[in-house]
C-alpha cells in the first residue's frame, strides 16, 4: 500500500530555498505536496506560487498584504485560504495542515514558527539559522520532547547529518570540520575590504542566496553561525569544531572519528540535494541535481580562514564559548549591521566592529527562557542601531 503524500509547509516560499524546495516537491507529486506556502511581503510572487502548486493555505507575514492575497486568490479561482501574521503561521504549522515544515524564513522572524513546528512533532527541514543561534537549547529540547525529526538543510550541517546517521557513530566522533567557500572576498586582506560595495558582497561565487545570507558569507559570519548551529544539532563543543576554507564548495563538511577515519559528503553546490535528503530520509529520492564528476573538477583545496580579515568567525566562536545570551546578541547585532551595510549606511568592515562593540556592551546573561533571549535580542538591536547613528 502506497504511503500518503507528505503535506509540506514551505515557510519562506518566495526565497531561494523556498524555490529549491518547491522544485523538489514538484518532482514527486505522488509522495510530496505543498500544503502551506508562507511569504514575507511579496504578494504577487506568493500568488504565482499558489497558482502553480495549489496549496490549501497561503500566509503573508505583512498584514498590509492580506487583502491583496485574499482577493488575488479569488480572482484566480483558487480554493487556497488566505492568512496573515505570525500567529496564523504558528497555528498552521502546529495543525494537521502539514506534517513536514521547511523553515526557511530569514532572520529572527522565523523563530516562533520553527519552535511551533518542533513542539508539534513535525519533520523539520531547518534552514533558519537564527532559531538555533538564538534558542538552540530550547529548540532541541522541544524537538526531543515532541519526537520531532530535525533535518538541517544548509549544505554543511546536512553533510554532517548524513555522516552521523546513528548514535553509535556519534559516540566515536572526535571533531567536526565545517567547510566554507570563503565567499567573494577570499584571499583579500583586511585593507582590501575597506571600500567593497553591497553589490560585490552579494555576488557569491558558488551559491545563489538572498542578500542577507550572501553578506554573511562574505564576512564569514555565516560560518560562525553554523559553528553555533553545529554545537546544538550534534552536541559538540566549540573546541571540537573546526572551519576549513574550501573554495570549490564540493566537500560540504567532514567528520573525524577517534579511530582515525574521516568521512566527507560531496556534491555539487545545489540546495536541492539537502532538501531531497530532508524530504526522503532515510530513503533517497531524486533531487534534480546531477552527480559529481570529480575528474571534471580536478582538485580540492583547503585553507585556514583569515580571522584578521574576517573577524566575524572569531566573534562567533567567542559568543559560543560565552554561552547564555551571547549568541543572541551576536546574531541581533549582525542583522542590524548587515541591513545598514546593504542600505549603504555603514562600510563593510563596520559590520564586525559593530558586532564586537555590542557583545562588549552587553555581557552574557543566563538564557533561561525565550523571553530572556528576546530581551537580549532587542537590547542588542537597540545598541547596534544607536552605534550606527553615532558613527553617521
Amino acid at each position: 500500500m502506497t504511503a500518503p503524500a507528505r503535506k509540506v509547509a514551505v515557510l519562506g516560499a518566495t526565497g531561494s530555498i523556498g524555490a529549491s524546495a518547491l522544485d523538489v516537491i514538484a518532482r514527486h507529486p505522488e509522495a510530496l505536496r505543498a500544503s502551506v506556502l508562507a511569504a514575507g511581503g511579496r504578494v504577487d510572487a506568493l500568488l504565482a506560487l499558489c497558482e502553480r502548486h495549489r496549496p490549501e493555505h497561503a500566509v503573508i507575514a505583512d498584514e498590509r498584504g492580506f487583502a491583496a492575497l485574499r482577493d488575488g486568490l479569488r480572482e484566480r479561482g483558487l480554493s487556497t485560504q488566505a492568512h496573515c501574521g505570525d500567529q496564523a503561521l504558528v497555528e498552521l504549522v502546529g495543525s494537521d495542515a502539514c506534517d513536514t515544515v521547511v523553515a526557511a524564513i530569514v532572520g529572527a522572524a522565523g523563530l516562533t514558527s520553527t519552535l511551533a513546528a518542533a513542539r508539534a512533532g513535525k519533520r523539520l527541514l531547518l534552514a533558519n539559522k537564527e532559531s538555533l543561534v538564538l534558542a538552540g537549547e530550547l529548540l532541541m529540547d522541544a524537538a526531543a520532547q515532541a519526537g520531532a525529526c530535525i533535518v538541517p538543510i544548509d549544505s554543511e550541517h546536512n553533510a554532517i547529518f548524513q555522516c552521523l546517521p546513528d548514535a553509535h557513530a556519534h559516540a566515536g566522533l572526535k571533531r567536526i570540520l565545517l567547510t566554507a567557500s570563503g565567499g567573494p572576498f577570499r584571499g583579500r586582506t583586511r585593507s582590501d575590504l575597506t571600500d567593497v560595495t553591497p553589490e560585490q558582497a552579494v555576488a557569491h561565487p558558488k551559491w545563489s542566496m538572498g542578500p542577507k545570507i550572501s553578506v554573511d558569507s562574505a564576512t564569514l559570519m555565516n560560518k560562525g553561525l553554523e559553528v553555533i548551529e553545529a554545537h546544538h544539532l550534534f552536541g559538540v563543543g566549540g573546541e571540537r569544531i573546526q572551519v576549513l576554507v574550501h573554495p570549490q564548495s564540493l566537500v560540504h563538511s567532514l567528520v573525524e572519528f577517534v579511530d582515525g577515519s574521516t568521512l566527507a559528503q560531496l556534491g555539487l553546490p545545489d540546495m536541492r540535494t539537502a532538501l531531497a535528503v530532508g524530504f526522503g530520509w532515510p530513503q533517497r529520492i531524486d533531487s534534480g541535481v546531477a552527480g559529481l564528476d570529480l575528474l571534471a573538477h580536478g582538485r580540492l583545496d583547503f585553507e585556514r580562514p583569515d580571522l584578521d580579515a574576517f573577524p566575524c568567525l572569531r566573534l562567533a566562536f567567542e559568543a559560543l564559548a560565552a554561552g547564555g545570551t551571547a549568541p543572541a546578541v551576536l546574531n541581533a547585532a549582525n542583522e542590524v549591521a548587515v541591513s545598514a551595510f546593504l542600505q549603504r549606511r555603514i562600510g563593510f568592515l563596520a559590520i564586525p566592529a559593530l558586532v564586537e562593540d555590542t557583545l562588549a556592551a552587553l555581557p552574557s546573561q543566563p538564557a533561561s527562557s525565550l523571553a530572556s533571549l528576546r530581551d537580549a535580542d532587542q537590547r542588542a538591536r537597540r545598541h547596534a542601531e544607536q552605534a550606527i547613528v553615532q558613527r553617521a
